[in-house]
């Protein structure tokens, strides 16, 4: 649980390397980039809401 914060680093690092391959900067992908935060924060907000209510 304490290791989710990788969860973000490792989407970031798989997105910029698909850009990478198919030859796109990241100015381009730049809305993945968005994507993958705003994913991530949403889970951690559910996680967080789902440990309040629970104690």
């Amino acid at each position: 649980m304490t290791r989710l914060f990788l969860v973000p680093l490792v989407l970031s690092a798989l997105w910029w390397l698909f850009l990478n391959y198919h030859g796109l900067t990241v100015k381009q992908g730049a809305k993945g980039f968005y994507m993958i935060f705003a994913f991530c924060g949403t889970f951690g907000l559910v996680l967080t809401f789902i440990m309040w209510f629970m104690q």
